[in-house]
């Protein structure tokens, strides 16, 4: 049977929760309430009481209530929803979840939603989704739906926006109770007949990163390409970690200088590490090192408005790193390869570093870039990485497939040497 599961607080939005339960039963699914509540009585019955909840995560209700601390309950009940949800997962009843809430309703329910495997559908009803929602979604695939009113009561707004949430609910969990298993689960990710390669993009390396994912696919490899937007460089992160992929091609890097810049697509401070410490094997280039990223130009810092300023797009707006800013990030590359466990190469465009740093380009600056390359090559003096010059762009189709063919080496070297 399909089980859609309803995760949320049913003491103050248990109403609402007992709308979506009806809404859902009328789709022919089955359904799990699972109640992560405090204070309140619940206004409908959970199939999982929050008693549950609260002993799934190592501690018992009566005693959140006694500490009358919100802040720390909202947290346990999230651990508690969470290690619900993946017993829930395992049994093979959970086919699809589906929450609605405020900040506190959603912090706890994309909690538990973000342990769920990728494939698993993820649907969040909130009056948070129409802001920054990367706090809630993280590198997982949770599906976020503006709720435009408060939920607070079933009326002439809500019903319709959690109608359809009931519907897209209801949809996803059937097709995903279809599908074959071995296809949607990621746990089966690479287990198939072609291995999985990691490789990161953003536009102004498009060209070369293409001609990489291209080659590798010529060789039988199945390439997954992740957007240098923060979540994409999380992600990759993430999925590396978790020993998926066969090789990992990192020709792009620029959330490590939003990371250095205080620009607004940063990946954080363990952006280019997971492959390493899992011995995977990296190929790694300097792909859109030369910009940080911004919002608007309205938006740009004080501190940053006399640089070389481009507009990118409506929303983006990028200025040119400067030497000294690449000499930093030549050092920090260098300090997140060192310790790799796996076989590690460092392919190294002479000619430029993207589309606007190619010569003739607007962030044309050989300066900047040798001082990149300089710190990278003396910090990596000693180590286990390889470094390769190109005497090209890094959009030259020949360094994309040179990339690609280096990686393919590696990854056959290592498993001869198994």
């Amino acid at each position: 049977m399909t089980s859609v599961v309803l995760v949320g607080t049913l003491d103050t939005k248990g109403v609402e929760y007992g709308w979506l339960r009806e809404g859902l039963l009328r789709t022919g699914v089955e359904v799990i309430m699972v109640d992560a509540g405090i204070m309140g009585e619940p206004r409908v019955p959970a199939d999982v009481p929050r008693e549950e909840v609260a002993r799934a995560a190592g501690t018992e209700l009566s005693h959140l209530r006694a500490d009358a601390d919100r802040g720390a309950a909202v947290t346990t009940m999230a651990e508690g929803a969470e290690a619900t949800l993946l017993r829930l997962h395992a049994e093979g009843r959970l086919h699809a979840v589906l929450a609605i809430g405020g900040s506190g309703g959603t912090s706890i329910a994309t909690r538990a939603m973000r342990a769920l495997p990728l494939g698993v559908p993820k649907l969040m009803v909130s009056s948070m989704a129409s802001g920054d929602v990367a706090p809630y979604v993280g590198s997982s695939d949770i599906t976020m739906m503006y709720s435009v009113v408060d939920i607070a009561g079933i009326n002439s707004i809500s019903a319709p926006v959690l109608a359809n949430a009931v519907e897209a609910a209801a949809g996803m969990a059937k097709a995903f109770e279809r599908a074959s298993l071995e296809l949607r689960r990621p746990a089966r990710l690479g287990a198939g007949s072609r291995p999985l390669i990691a490789a990161s993009m953003a536009g102004v390396t498009t060209t070369g990163v293409d001609a990489a994912r291209e080659r590798m696919t010529e060789l039988g490899y199945e390439v997954l390409v992740f957007h240098v937007s923060g979540t994409g460089g999380r992600t990759l992160e993430t999925l590396a970690g978790q020993g998926i992929f066969a090789g990992v091609l990192d020709l792009t890097l620029s959330e490590l200088a939003d990371d250095l810049c205080g620009g607004i697509l940063t990946a954080g401070p363990d952006r280019l590490s997971a492959a390493g410490r899992a011995g995977i094997p990296q190929v790694v280039s300097l792909g859109a090192l030369d910009m940080v990223k911004f919002g608007p130009p309205g938006s740009l810092p004080e501190r940053v408005r006399y640089r070389r300023v481009r507009v990118h797009n409506p929303s983006i707006t990028v200025i040119r790193t400067t030497e000294a800013e690449c000499t930093e990030l030549g050092r920090r590359i260098a300090a997140k390869l060192r310790p790799a466990t796996g076989p590690t190469a460092v392919c190294l465009p002479l000619r430029g570093l993207s589309t606007l740093g190619a010569p003739g380009g607007p962030y044309y600056d050989p300066t900047a870039d040798r001082a990149l390359f300089t710190a990278l090559r003396e910090g990596l003096r000693g180590s286990t990485a390889r470094l390769y010059d190109y005497d090209t762009h890094i959009n030259d189709p020949a360094f994309g497939r040179a990339a690609a063919d280096r990686l393919h080496a590696m990854i056959g070297a290592a498993r001869a040497a198994a």
